[in-house]
This record gives structure tokens, sequence and C-alpha cells, in this order.
């Protein structure tokens, strides 16, 4: 069974599941930090907000956060994502 074609797939599917959802966390958890050490202790609810972005929108926001001078940027351009 382990030799089927189809085991082989969806072993391989879990791994890349498993892969991106490290990625993320990993993404998620240094962005996390960096926000916290800019700007104090977020709103959860923006931690809420954060959660939801995608590998791609973390990787643009670990960019553009070096830019942000205030809170207000951060909610900005999560609402910009979010629409």
């Amino acid at each position: 069974m382990q030799e089927s074609v189809i085991y082989q797939k969806i072993v391989q599917q879990g791994v890349q599941q498993g892969l991106q959802q490290g990625r993320k966390e990993g993404e998620l958890a240094l962005i996390m930090r960096q926000l916290t050490r800019r700007f104090g202790s977020l709103d959860p609810l923006v931690q809420e907000r954060l959660q939801r972005l995608s590998v791609p929108q973390l990787e643009e926001l670990g960019e553009v956060l070096l830019d942000f001078s205030a809170v207000s940027d951060l909610a900005a351009w999560l609402d910009v994502q979010e629409q």
C-alpha cells in the first residue's frame, strides 16, 4: 500500500501542507515580535487580523512595517489587505 501512487500523493500533500503551515506560523511569530517590540502590546483584535493573513501578505508586512510610525499605520495597511 505504501508503494501505491495514490498513497504517495496523499503523503506528499500532507508534507506540503505541514511545511506551509509551519512557514506561516514562523512568519507570523516574527512579525508579532517585531510589532510588539516597536509598538508594545498589540490589541487582540489586531492579533486576530494578523493571523488571517496569507504567507505572501505576511512577507509583505515584514517589509512595510519598517515604514510604520504608529499602530494606526498597521491598522490602515490591514484595512487595505482585507478589501
